[in-house]
């Protein structure tokens, strides 16, 4: 069993992954820090992810010193979806793609499953594959009508 940490800018057709033998909130400090190398002249990154435990600033102060752990939290703007909202996080959309296309078939060891992510993302990244998001406001409130309450006139 293994951990795919993934990040995706959904408009420039690029992809960050980390494979990991645990899902643990070191493992996420890491991966955030990877990301921020990614962008060394971003002033401010937007992250844009689900509401997992380990997915908060104490993951930081616990991986880091302080001052490090400080430093990286405000490099970004951190947005949660909300609670049962995954379908609004692109990266579990690109995730699906992940598994469905390389990922589809019992590997039993995290070598393989590093190697294998890592050719399917060069082929994507070369490709600049995007998400072509089209869910609309309007598409949300119809289709997810349970998730908006409406207020009483």
């Amino acid at each position: 069993m293994c951990n795919v940490f993934r990040a995706s800018e959904p408009l420039a057709g690029r992809r960050l992954s980390k494979v990991t033998e645990r899902r643990t909130k070191a493992d996420w400090a890491f991966f955030v820090q990877a990301i921020a190398a990614s962008y060394p002249e971003a002033a401010r990154i937007t992250l844009v992810m689900d509401n997992l435990n380990t997915h908060t600033p104490a993951s930081l102060y616990e991986a880091f010193a302080p001052e490090q752990a400080k430093a990286l939290w405000d490099r970004f703007e951190f947005v949660y979806t909300p609670k049962h909202g995954s379908w609004l996080n692109m990266a579990e959309i690109e995730i699906n793609v992940m598994v469905s296309q390389c990922l589809d078939w019992r590997i039993d060891n995290i070598e393989t499953v590093t190697s294998e992510v890592a050719d399917w993302q060069d082929r994507r990244d070369k490709l600049q594959a995007k998400v072509n998001w089209q869910f609309t406001t309007q598409v949300a409130r119809t289709k997810r009508k349970r998730l908006y309450p409406t207020m009483a006139s």
